[in-house]
Parts: structure tokens; C-alpha cells; sequence
């Protein structure tokens, strides 16, 4: 499913306009994938537009997705917001969230609203971000290497030790790499090439993040991660990042969100799904330094957005490796060829 480009829009005043009452309206707990800054800012503004208090957990997509798992006899969160779509989509074929038909919905991008097809109702996509990889253009000098341009160089030997990825058992982000990987090269090419890759590699981090922060602070040279993380990373840190958009083509995530099945505040998680996809709520990205591509058609593109118009994207399969099967069986064979190796 290739994604159209959205414009950059203009956010339309009294789009969803919310009075913060005199008095709190309840509680909420929301699971939160992004990086902490910006699931904070969304509470903060959350509560001061409602009222209602928020209590937020952040934790990985693959440790979200684990914990709502292993609650699911006695619910303990509302609503799950942020994260890779595919293990959103995994929790809806397993039953784990509910279908909700949000007003909002109408004034979303067809990607956005394919992922809320494709779940049956029971996710929405609320941005959408290409995986590359990148590295400190301070450190290649030092290292005196040349820059990768492509997933094949990253297996080149001089670039032993110098690679840092996250373990996709607990980062969507990884799993989007490894889904990428199988669709690219064919699976038996592509667990040949993460064999190689493995060799390469320094570090499996916990965070999907992690690989960018690492590479701009030179404690590895490159870093495999969504596009918009090495950008956040480069205007935070001011390290001189490359971002690269490997040129046989890449994989691309929805960033997703779902009310969780059994929602001890489920009146308040559907106030929070509605509000989140407001143009002034998904502007908030920018402000937490957060550079994908908002699903809200009316909701401004940051100037540091990667430009996903010039990046070579791949038909990603979401039906088939947003399955659960279809993860499980990838991630075991990842545990006993790669994970194993380590």
C-alpha cells in the first residue's frame, strides 16, 4: 500500500475547541510510545483542555503491546497512543482493542484512515514515518570511512562494530526494519543479510530511538531508525546528522492509536482519540521536537519533516506482517538465527 503525500495545511481555528472546565472530569491512562517529551506535552495539554486527569506509562510499542497482553483478563490502561502501526494491528486481530468511529475521522489522511480500515476500526493512523538510517557527519571524518547510501553498504566490514539497531522484540521500529528487510530482499536473502548485519552490530537497544541519540553523541557511528528520529535528534543535540534514505527503497511505519478492550475510563479514552487527532493536538509534535508526518490533512508539516515526497518507499505489506502470526513467527526465527548469535 503506497501512501499519498500530504500538503502541509493550515490549522483551522475552533477545529476542536475545548474550554478547560472549572473542575477535573475523571480519570485517563494512556500508554505512550513516542519519546517522552512529547507523550508529556500531549498529557499536559490533554488536561488543561479537559480537565480530566491523566495518569501515562511510556514504554516501547513492543513492551506497550506486551503489557496490554498480559492485562487483558483485568484492563489496567484506556487508551494506547503513538507507536508503530503493526503491533496496533496485532492487538486488534487479537481482540485486545475496540473499534471506535471517530468524528474526526473525515478530515484525515487516506493513510491514516486505510490503517482504521485495515484494523476493522480498532486503530487510526495518527502519522507516518520512513525508516533509514543515519550517522554524525563529525564522527564518519574521524573514522575515516565513506558514508553509507544504502542498506548493502551497511554490512560492508568497515563498518564492524560501528552499527546500532534496537531488538525488534521490543521496538516496533526494529520489527519494521526486519518486516522491511523480508519484503526488499525475499526472507531466506534477508535473514542471510541480518546474519551479516549482525556482525556489524555493536548494540541491540531496547528504545527504537536509541540508535539515533547514540550516533549523535559518537558512541556508534551509524544508527538504524525512523527517518524523523535522526532529524530530532540533529536539532536537539545540534550534532551534524545524515539522514539517509537507502536507495533500494525502505520501509515506513502509521503511527497508530487504539482504545484498549475493557477501558476502566472509556468515555474519557474516546475524548482523548478525538482530540488527538485535532490539527492543534498533532501540531504539538513539533514543540516536543517530533517530525512525522501528521495524519490531521489541516495539521502544519514541521520545515524539519523529512521530505517522504523524495524517498523511495516500498509497498508495505501492514495485512501481512501487521499479523499476529505472521510477527511471532518472524520474531522467532530472528530469537534463534540472530538474537541468539549474540
Amino acid at each position: 500500500m503506497r501512501l499519498p503525500v500530504a500538503a502541509a495545511g493550515v490549522i483551522l481555528a475552533g477545529t476542536f475547541a475545548l474550554a478547560a472546565p472549572a473542575q477535573a472530569e475523571g480519570n485517563l491512562v494512556v500508554y505512550c510510545s513516542p519519546q517522552e517529551e512529547w507523550c508529556q506535552l500531549m498529557v499536559n495539554e490533554f488536561q488543561k483542555a479537559t480537565g480530566i486527569n491523566v495518569s501515562m506509562t511510556r514504554k516501547s510499542s513492543g513492551e506497550t503491546f506486551a503489557q496490554i497482553k498480559a492485562e487483558a483478563a483485568n484492563p489496567k490502561g484506556d487508551i494506547w497512543w503513538g507507536g508503530t502501526g503493526d503491533p496496533h494491528l496485532q492487538a486488534a486481530e487479537e481482540d485486545l482493542t475496540l473499534a471506535y468511529e471517530s468524528p474526526m475521522l473525515k478530515d484525515l489522511n487516506d493513510w491514516a484512515v486505510s490503517q482504521h480500515k485495515l484494523a476493522g476500526g480498532k486503530t487510526v493512523g495518527i502519522y507516518m514515518g520512513a525508516l533509514g538510517f543515519g550517522y554524525s557527519a563529525d564522527v564518519l571524518k574521524e573514522k575515516g570511512v565513506e558514508g553509507p547510501k544504502c542498506w548493502a553498504d551497511l554490512v560492508k566490514p568497515e563498518y564492524k562494530g560501528e552499527v546500532q539497531v534496537a531488538n525488534p522484540n521490543s521496538s516496533g521500529t526494529s520489527y519494521t526494519f526486519l518486516a522491511t528487510m523480508v519484503q526488499i530482499l525475499g526472507e531466506e536473502e534477508a535473514f542471510a543479510y541480518l546474519k551479516k548485519l549482525n556482525e556489524n552490530i555493536n548494540q541491540y537497544t531496547k528504545s527504537g530511538a536509541a540508535p539515533a541519540q547514540a550516533a549523535s553523541r559518537g558512541e556508534t557511528l551509524i544508527g538504524i531508525t525512523f527517518q524523523h528520529d535522526l532529524v530530532s535528534t540533529a536539532v536537539a543535540s545540534g550534532a551534524p546528522m545524515v539522514v539517509v534514505a537507502p536507495c533500494e527503497g525502505t520501509g515506513f511505519e502509521v503511527g497508530s492509536m487504539s482504545i484498549i478492550k475493557g477501558a476502566p475510563n472509556l468515555e474519557n479514552a474516546k475524548k482523548w482519540y478525538d482530540w488527538a487527532l485535532t490539527p492543534e493536538a498533532q501540531a504539538l509534535a513539533a514543540q516536543a521536537n517530533s517530525y512525522q508526518l501528521p495524519s490531521n490533512k489541516n495539521a502544519p508539516v514541521s520545515e524539519h519533516s523529512p521530505k517522504i515526497s523524495e524517498i523511495k518507499l516500498i509497498d508495505y505489506d501492514f495485512a501481512k506482517f501487521g499479523s499476529s502470526d505472521e510477527r511471532k513467527r518472524l520474531l522467532s526465527r530472528w530469537d534463534k538465527e540472530i538474537g541468539a548469535a549474540q
